[in-house]
């Protein structure tokens, strides 16, 4: 397959690039950090491009440039983030509470977008993996900017899936669950007076191990045919049974579960 992933210089995404390519899969990495050991040790398979996703001429270039070495993406997976702006909202800086949306969120949206017109080519059909996060399926104080732009990624996949449903395209949202990375770090290092007791303590326990593994399950099994139908969901690493969903495609597909929903009393 020709899968291109955001955020490749670093974390999840560096750790899914090298697990797709140790498969023998072709991927392209977008990331604004250095990619240079993953084309060293992959120059056949690994091509990569230096971008930020939160800025659409560089997106657009990079697809651009993609276009001209691969005649059709199979998949596309969003792993870039910024937890940014960390703080009670009432005080937050605007100028970062906005760009730790637009990387979070405009960065989703911008590469789904540049990169439609190659998953459109793809012989069979094309999977959008999306990252969710902490503070889309409830709030997560302190982390008001990185919680909305998590859900908007999440209404965004919802959005599209409903838009393209005769398409061969299936897009859906993950929720990792608590994996170290170098988000936890800045936790840490922030400490519990600006990110809350809870949040800290949670920092302090969290590891990578099972947790990562089962997220980068999660991601082969969405690029995969078993999953073909199921899509516009948010499906948790952690918590789901989401092998289970392949026997249940048809009742998922006309129900509201693993979605974005008012819940209501009773009349």
């Amino acid at each position: 397959m020709n899968i291109v992933i955001t955020g490749t210089s670093s974390g999840i995404g560096k750790a899914l690039a090298e697990r797709l390519l140790a498969r023998g899969h072709r991927v392209l990495g977008l990331a604004r950090g250095d990619q240079s050991g993953l084309a060293s040790r992959w120059p056949d398979a690994f091509r990569a491009a230096r971008c930020d996703v939160a800025d659409w001429p560089q997106v657009e270039r990079a697809a651009a440039e993609s276009a001209r070495a691969w005649s059709q993406a199979d998949a596309l997976v969003t792993c870039a983030g910024w937890q940014g702006e960390v703080g009670r909202a009432v005080a937050a800086d605007p100028a970062r509470w906005s760009a730790t949306v637009r990387a979070n969120l405009d960065g989703t949206f911008h590469a789904i977008r540049a990169f439609h017109g190659l998953l459109a080519r793809a012989p069979r059909r094309a999977k959008i993996v999306c990252f969710s996060g902490g503070g889309a399926a409830k709030a997560r104080p302190n982390f008001s900017a990185y919680g909305a732009a998590k859900t908007g990624v999440v209404r965004l996949v919802e959005t599209i899936a409903e838009e393209e449903r005769a398409s061969a395209l299936d897009i859906n949202a993950i929720a990792p669950g608590a994996i170290r990375t170098r988000m936890t770090e800045e936790v840490l290092a922030l400490g519990a007076a600006v990110v809350g007791a809870a949040e800290f303590a949670g920092a302090m326990k969290t590891g990578a191990g099972p947790a990562l593994e089962r997220a980068l399950d999660l991601v082969e099994w969405l690029l995969s045919p078993a999953s073909d139908g199921i899509s516009g969901r948010l499906i948790s690493a952690a918590w789901d049974d989401w092998k289970g969903l392949a026997g249940r495609k048809e009742g998922l597909a006309e129900s509201d579960l693993y979605m974005l929903r008012r819940v209501a009393p009773p009349a």
